[in-house]
């Protein structure tokens, strides 16, 4: 490993913890030429999963990505970057999980619109804007009121006396 700041191949690991639930180790360190710091995860390889677009094209899963638009999504939310590490941790987990070499790009945003809710609603309502290509404030009106819906309590039957 070499300095991003100064490419000297002279670092020292300040601190590591375990971060995503034991899946990843996350690394602080300093260059000792330059006393940059920097972090670093170290993650297990896995095998190559193909995602198949909406086009048909097929193209590699790219966790980058897929946190980039959850990035977009949170923006000035109170999502925090652990917070959303871990939730992109769990839906990685789950792809890989499924032991398919494809998965469709549907089911990658069907999983994360299943799940955003609980970290945020105001990133869920961005990230389904864009997801379900809404063309119109009707669209965004169908899914909030599908929203209170799935948040509504279900009514308990009474016991018979």
């Amino acid at each position: 490993m070499k300095c991003s700041n100064c490419s000297s191949a002279d670092i020292k690991v300040i601190e590591s913890r375990d971060v995503a639930d034991g899946e990843a180790i996350r690394r602080r360190r300093e260059c000792l030429k330059c006393g940059y710091r920097f972090t670093t995860y170290e993650r297990l390889e896995r095998p190559s999963l193909a995602v198949i677009k909406r086009d048909s094209t097929r193209q590699l899963f790219s966790r980058a990505k897929l946190m980039a638009g959850l990035q977009q999504a949170t923006e000035k939310t109170t999502v925090t970057a652990l917070q959303l590490e871990s939730f992109v941790d769990r839906i990685e987990r789950e792809l890989y999980g499924r032991g398919e070499p494809e998965v469709s790009s549907t089911d990658i945003g069907e999983l994360v619109m299943a799940e955003l809710p609980k970290l945020n609603e105001v990133a869920y309502v961005r990230f389904a804007s864009v997801y379900r290509k809404f063309r119109d404030i009707g669209g965004f009106e169908r899914e909030l009121t599908r929203m209170r819906k799935a948040k509504e309590p279900t009514p308990k039957k009474q016991a018979k006396k």
